[in-house]
């Protein structure tokens, strides 16, 4: 295959150029520059602030390890040409294929922990430590439409990972809210946005919990929400949970279980990133459901496949 860097390099420029006034104007230090716009060059290239998270999708080419090594310094090169970042400021990240808890694992770096933010929310991101930098930039839209409604609302986040969901939703005056998922590492990071946006936890609580047992759980003691999200991975084989969660074969079950939490007035935002997933035509026959894909994925993202994203009513 033929490699140009050129090409490359050209296309960065033209992205940033865009990009950047429109990532200042809407109050963003964190944004997708270039999303595999030219084939021979499978990365996507995040800003973070004055870093860039680098990643390399697995497309299962074979290269020469020389080769590839000389491949890979061209990319950075070109990378640190345009932006005019320093080169340790880039965070190159091999991508191989995901198989469930993966994308959460640790990559063996430490990295250091620094603040970006997004549309007046402060969030702790770390570009080395793990796959994911602790906040997932395709659901932004998502956030800020949370942001918008959950003023007087009880809010509960599942799968809440770093609890961006629910900073957007405590910071815009949710009454009362619960961010669950079953690891601490996580839910430390979660507790340590709340404190970077000073959000009064005496009305936000953290739980530790597999969702499965926290939706019995609270269906028992009759908790109700207003608004719910829910972003689970696509597979999880996590020793902490009962069972394993796959989701085209569990989404059904934890879709109704949501939905008994769920206020008559209320709105489940239920996403996931599974390529071949197919909602069940069961929530469509029991809920109002409206699929707002199109409108979740952010303009920064040219991949249209990165999620997919459902709005789901009681009838």
């Amino acid at each position: 295959m033929d490699y140009d860097i050129s090409a490359f390099a050209n296309r960065l420029g033209k992205n940033i150029q865009h990009l950047r006034k429109w990532a200042k104007r809407q109050g963003l230090d964190a944004w997708r520059m270039y999303d595999r716009d030219v084939p021979q060059y499978p990365f996507a290239v995040d800003i973070y602030g004055e870093h860039i998270h680098l990643q390399e999708y697995d497309t299962g080419w074979l290269m020469h390890p020389r080769d590839y090594e000389a491949w890979l310094a061209e990319v950075i090169e070109a990378v640190v040409f345009v932006t005019g970042l320093p080169e340790e400021n880039i965070h190159v990240k091999r991508r191989t294929r995901q198989k469930g808890k993966e994308q959460y694992d640790k990559t063996g770096k430490e990295g250091e922990d620094f603040v970006v933010y997004e549309h007046g929310r402060a969030f702790w991101v770390n570009l080395d430590k793990y796959l994911d930098t602790g906040l997932f930039l395709d659901h932004r839209p998502t956030r800020q439409k949370v942001g918008q409604i959950a003023s007087g609302k009880r809010f509960l986040n599942l799968f809440a990972y770093t609890g961006s969901f629910s900073v957007y939703a405590a910071s815009a005056g949710a009454v009362y809210s619960e961010t669950v998922d079953l690891s601490n590492t996580y839910l430390d990071w979660a507790k340590r946005n709340f404190a970077l946006n000073q959000l009064d936890m005496s009305k936000h609580h953290i739980v530790r919990a597999d969702v499965f047992q926290y939706l019995q759980v609270a269906e028992a003691e009759q908790k109700c929400f207003d608004l719910i999200v829910m972003d689970p991975p696509s597979f999880s084989n996590s020793k902490k949970m009962l069972d394993i969660l796959d989701i085209q074969r569990d989404h059904v079950r934890l879709i109704d279980a949501a939905m008994r939490l769920l206020d008559r007035e209320g709105i489940l935002f239920f996403s996931n990133n599974l390529r071949s997933f197919e909602l069940d035509h069961l929530i469509e026959q029991h809920y109002q459901v409206r699929n707002i894909t199109k409108q979740s994925i952010p303009e920064d993202f040219r991949n249209a496949k990165i999620h997919q994203c459902w709005e789901i009513r009681p009838k």
